[in-house]
């Protein structure tokens, strides 16, 4: 499979034209800055995500007892509960389950994992109509992308796009961009499909061992609908999900809403436990996908900690700028950049380099997830591997050797003084040399270097 060009997927949404990247820009900082002005009001906040990763990090490393714990406990209120090693067995799973009870039309809530499967393409080239409920998710269905974002997949489109998309696909007012309106026409088109629906997809944002049960959140309330409507409820659930008790709920809880969007609680926190009635099923199909692989990685195993709340995301200055399309994957920004090598190392070998390595993503991370270290990391793992471009492979061997030797290092300094100083302005800011300076200056190079000065105004002092 052909690498993710990061860099070329980028600029076409930057200079798509003069709207779209600002506004993504100032949508998701003040997402950021929101988060900070919930965290801000609880004292007890860094306390908090120093407790959500170790509880994490407890329960990843007992990951097997947790899993057969939630599945005894699940399968005794009445879940009949699947394993799916891959996201093919997962995709069957749900196809044969679907199958066995003629299902034809679905309705499906917000769910990372069946979109890392790829389960709506399946289902619906197996003759199955798969409808998204969720308003962002929904507008990416009828526009044939991907999620852009982990909690609003749809923040990179303007109203404007929204317009006129649905008056192109679900016959509203092409100019009718009133986000109220818009809302309400989708809501409008997406109610009789839960009356007509024979199933209910959704998947979990946790999933509780000490009782069996998980839960989702949402604030559309379409999750609800979707798993009591039909007679038939299916929950894909990614192992890493599990939680050991129920006390625990509460703090991923307080952490999840607060981070994403800096509210204190999503909408609606929805519990299911079972079956609701006589005639209807539950089902939960348990995915491994490349996780337990991740797991035994020593330097990656901490990405398994997320809750996919998307802050890494709004604070990241590359992610705000270049839009989550970018990086060709289920999961954008810099938690993407550190789990989509894990699916395919080579397809994605240039998402670790697409990243400024501020650390802000660290910063915010309500589980510590050591983003930051693991971006930097995965760079190391391309170079290594020769994934790295080659422009790149051969840059840092020679950056290697110079930072290696004094002598050469110093050569290099007067070396760069020199070429700025003669190199005239249309070879220096070449595009296709240096791609870098089509948007800024290069700094100014002083001929008397720090060293030089220390050792006049110091050393012999």
């Amino acid at each position: 499979m052909s690498k993710v060009r990061v860099d070329q997927n980028a600029a076409d949404f930057i200079y798509m034209d003069d709207i779209h990247q600002p506004t993504h820009d100032k949508n998701l900082w003040n997402a950021r800055m929101k988060r900070d002005l919930a965290a801000s009001g609880i004292p007890e906040w860094e306390q908090m995500r120093d407790l959500a990763s170790q509880i994490k990090e407890h329960t990843l490393t007992h990951l097997d007892q947790y899993v057969e714990q939630f599945v005894t406990e699940a399968t005794k209120r009445g879940v009949i509960v699947h394993f799916a090693k891959d996201d093919i067995e997962h995709n069957q799973t749900v196809y044969d389950i679907l199958k066995s009870h003629n299902a034809t039309k679905v309705v499906k809530s917000k769910s990372m994992l069946q979109e890392e499967c790829e389960m709506g393409a399946f289902l619906e080239a197996r003759g199955i109509e798969m409808i998204e409920t969720d308003l962002g998710e929904r507008i990416q269905q009828l526009s044939g992308e991907m999620p852009s974002h982990i909690v609003m997949p749809a923040i990179h489109k303007t109203t404007a796009d929204v317009a006129e998309l649905f008056a192109r696909t679900i016959g509203t007012n092409p100019d009718e961009d009133d986000p109220t309106q818009l809302t309400e026409a989708m809501r409008n088109n997406a109610r009789p499909k839960f009356l007509e629906a024979h199933a209910g997809l959704t998947g979990a944002n946790f999933a509780i061992a000490e009782t069996g049960a998980f839960v989702v959140c949402t604030n559309e309330g379409n999750a609800d609908l979707t798993a009591s409507i039909p007679p038939l409820h299916i929950a894909s659930i990614g192992i890493e999900k599990i939680l050991p008790k129920t006390r625990d709920l509460a703090l991923f809880i307080r952490l999840l809403s607060r981070s994403a969007l800096g509210t204190p609680a999503t909408r609606y926190t929805s519990h299911f436990m079972g079956p609701r009635e006589t005639g209807t099923e539950m089902h939960i199909v348990l995915t491994d996908n490349g996780r337990s692989r991740r797991l035994g990685m020593e330097d990656f195993w901490r990405s398994l900690k997320c809750i996919r709340c998307g802050a890494c995301m709004n604070t990241c200055p590359v992610y705000r700028r270049s839009g989550g399309l970018a990086y060709g994957a289920t999961y954008s920004g810099p938690i993407g950049i550190i789990i989509d090598p894990t699916f395919d190392e080579s397809k994605f070998s240039e998402l670790p380099f697409h990243s400024s390595l501020c650390g802000s993503c660290s910063e915010v991370c309500p589980v510590r997830i050591n983003i930051a270290e693991q971006i930097g990391l995965w760079r190391q793992r391309m170079v290594n591997i020769n994934e790295s471009s080659k422009a790149l492979h051969y840059a840092f061997g020679a950056v290697e050797k110079v930072f290696a030797n004094p002598k050469l290092f110093r050569l290099a300094e007067k070396a760069a003084y020199y070429g700025m100083k003669l190199t005239p302005n249309w070879l220096l800011y070449n595009t296709k040399l240096n791609a870098w300076g089509k948007h800024r200056e290069l700094p100014e190079i002083k001929k008397e270097t720090f060293r030089d000065w220390y050792i006049k105004n110091r050393l012999k002092k």
